[in-house]
């Protein structure tokens, strides 16, 4: 580290990792590969089975394929360095790589709060203008909209970056937590970089609260909707909500709460940044499958054909 201009030039950070205990270090460890062993290779079927299966063509598989891509892509960002870490000592990580991480994490963690959005939109087509579904929702706009899912997640990764490196440091190097983000650094940031904190603080803020909500108002006008169906269509849409509104409170839920105040240290922020950069994104694509006949079916069919015999 150097001193310049009163700031500091960070060139790594130290990191204090979930626990400093080596026997709670190897029970995460292992604890976590289990997992990893079994619900990364489902998310893996998940997408080979949609893409295998042509009657699987409707665009809500095609969503749920890319959900299950994100989810994939999401938990490489963090957790192949925090394995690493449990047999290291002294954990740090450059400032570089913690930029990337920073940048990945909100690139893809946006991408799935837009598709979420997405998702939502594809299901109140399909309930309340059902004649409309193949006009208003067909291949070629579902492409176009998640394009702009992950486009609109690029964007927001992007500012969030460039308003991190242009971040002025002046407290010590050091993160209390097992990876990089945003929150993190603006707590050792300069009190005089009041107008960044405020910019980062309205860009993470406004876009999960604004997903948020949009999300559950589309939802609660769904779940009115059907009211008026009869009772095999309710409990089959139904069904289909209950997935996606489980979905996005699992998400979106621990987002509000840690990046709600990031001025401010909040209760079980490691524990809630485990659940949501780890184990809920896995679990996604998984809670749907599991609500879903068809997927469940085609599953097996591969399965059987290709791994067991």
């Amino acid at each position: 580290e150097m001193e310049h201009e009163n700031y500091t030039v960070v060139t790594e950070f130290v990191l204090l990792g979930l626990s400093q205990n080596h026997e709670v270090q190897m029970v995460l460890f292992f604890s976590f590969m289990f997992f990893y062993m079994i619900i990364l290779p489902g998310n893996v079927l998940i997408i080979l089975t949609i893409w295998k299966d042509s009657q699987l063509g409707s665009p809500m598989y095609f969503f749920l394929a890319n959900l299950a891509s994100l989810d994939i892509c999401y938990c490489s960002v963090t957790p192949p360095k925090m394995l690493a870490d449990f047999f290291s000592h002294h954990k740090t990580i450059s400032y570089r790589a913690c930029m990337a991480q920073l940048f990945f994490l909100h690139f893809l963690g946006a991408a799935e709060a837009f598709l979420l959005m997405v998702m939502a939109y594809d299901r109140y087509v399909a309930i309340c203008k059902p004649l409309h579904y193949t006009r208003l929702v067909n291949r070629r706009v579902s492409c176009v909209l998640v394009g702009a899912a992950w486009g609109g997640g690029f964007i927001h990764g992007i500012i969030l970056f460039v308003l991190s490196i242009h971040l002025p440091l002046c407290g010590p190097n050091i993160l209390d937590n097992f990876f990089c983000d945003v929150h993190q650094l603006v707590k050792l940031a300069c009190a005089n970089s009041y107008k960044v904190k405020l910019l980062m603080f309205l860009n993470n803020g406004v876009v999960i609260v604004m997903c948020f909500t949009l999300l559950l108002i589309s939802y609660a006008l769904l779940l009115l909707k059907l009211w008026t169906q009869s009772s095999k269509a309710k409990n089959k849409v139904t069904s289909t909500c209950v997935s996606h509104i489980i979905v996005v409170f699992v998400m979106v839920g621990p987002a509000m709460y840690i990046y709600g105040s990031p001025f401010q240290a909040v209760p079980m922020e490691k524990v809630v940044a485990v659940f949501h950069t780890v184990i809920f994104p896995l679990t996604n694509p998984v809670i749907y499958t599991l609500r879903n006949k068809e997927i469940k079916g085609s599953m097996w069919k591969l399965v059987s054909k290709h791994i067991l015999w």
